[in-house]
């Protein structure tokens, strides 16, 4: 979900479709206490933050490297990262990975029989383009897919 930060590249490897990791998201229940937690920790300062409304979350970005942790908390009780936190606890929340393009790996997804949540890529943090695939499709990891 982010703009900026040196997509694609990815050490001459190739990767097919994944260009590089964009980031690691976390659910948390208080926001200012995990980016704090994370600032005294390791040194790590934030990069971003950012409510967005559509999922009912606000994030902090911590950079490393290339990629970030992706700190989310919910801002209303019907979001998915509330259900989350409910069922679940506080923990690894999705993967998310960088593209190139949203709409080509979406698609590759669902010719390979995968499971979407997202039918179409939309609009994420940062001004990227998103799009999730059902963990139930993905080994038992909720996948986001990010084109910068």
């Amino acid at each position: 979900m982010s703009g900026g930060r040196g997509g694609g590249r990815n050490g001459g490897q190739d990767s097919g479709l994944l260009t590089e990791i964009d980031h690691v998201a976390i659910a948390v229940r208080d926001l200012d206490a995990a980016v704090a937690y994370y600032r005294d920790t390791f040194g790590a300062e934030l990069a971003h933050r950012e409510t967005v409304e559509s999922d009912g979350v606000e994030e902090a970005l911590i950079a490393v490297a290339q990629s970030y942790i992706q700190l989310v908390s919910p801002t209303r009780a019907d979001s998915p990262v509330a259900a989350f936190l409910e069922k679940r606890g506080e923990g690894l929340h999705h993967v998310g990975y960088r593209v190139a393009d949203c709409a080509v790996a979406l698609e590759a997804v669902r010719a390979a029989g995968g499971r979407l949540i997202d039918d179409a890529p939309r609009p994420g943090s940062r001004g990227t383009t998103v799009a999730f695939v059902h963990p139930k499709g993905a080994l038992g990891t909720l996948i986001e897919l990010v084109q910068e």
